[in-house]
This record gives C-alpha cells, structure tokens and sequence, in this order.
C-alpha cells in the first residue's frame, strides 16, 4: 500500500521526457506560442516531442490542418492559460478533446473513444490563450 502512495504523484504528473516545458514555448522569433505540435512520439519518454513541429498562435482556428500534416501529430504541448481543442475529422467533426496547459509525451496514452487513442489522430485544432 505504500508503494502505491509514493507512485501517485508519478501518476498525475505526467513525464516532459524531450517536450518543452510548456512556459517556454516561443517561435523563433521568441513570440509567445499557443501549442507546438510535433510529428514524432517514442516508448521512451526521453526520444518524445520529436521530428517536424508545427507552432500554434493563440487565436489560431484550423479546420483543416496544414497538408503534410493530417493525422501526423503524436506529441504535443500546451502554454501556461492556454487550450488546445482538437477534432479527428476535418472540417472540425469527429471526436472532440480539450488539451489545457501542459505537456503531453505520448499521444498513443490518452483515449479516444473506446478503442482509439489520440496518436495520429488530429485534422483540426482550435487553439486559444487567456
């Protein structure tokens, strides 16, 4: 039972591995970002947020994500006062799912439905920032 007790906060603070911390998050011209979106996910929490990103502006509303880009994103992470909604289906259809701030390794970790998960998973996002 104690073991249990000391995993706990493991369990609800999910590991960063690679990802940014999500109050760094800033284009290259060091501009505050809404979400950064990255193509490439691992077992190993450390190879996690990898590969091609693609940056997120607060305010940003795609309902069809960038070519190349469609059911592709497998890590992603979220600034501080900031939410990602994200769709399965263009134009934002399909299954839906909230992401607020906070970094998120493993996509193929986090439900969607009752047998699928997130990992490559998102046509359409909506991102915005308070």
């Amino acid at each position: 039972q104690s073991l249990s007790i000391c995993l706990l906060p493991l369990l609800l603070s999910p590991a960063l591995g690679a990802c940014p911390q999500p109050a760094d998050l800033k284009d290259a011209d060091g501009n505050k970002l809404c979400a950064r979106l990255y193509e490439d996910s691992s077992p190993y929490y450390d190879d996690c947020c990898g590969g091609k990103y693609l940056d997120v502006q607060g305010g940003e509303d795609v309902p069809y994500i960038k070519l190349g880009w469609n059911d592709r994103i497998s890590s992603l992470v979220v600034a501080p006062r900031c939410e990602l909604t994200v769709w399965s289906m263009k134009p934002k259809d399909g299954t839906t799912r909230k992401f607020t701030s906070g970094a998120y390794p493993r996509l193929q970790e986090i439900k969607k439905g009752l047998f699928g998960t997130w990992d490559d998973s998102i046509s359409s996002y909506y991102c915005k920032c308070t």
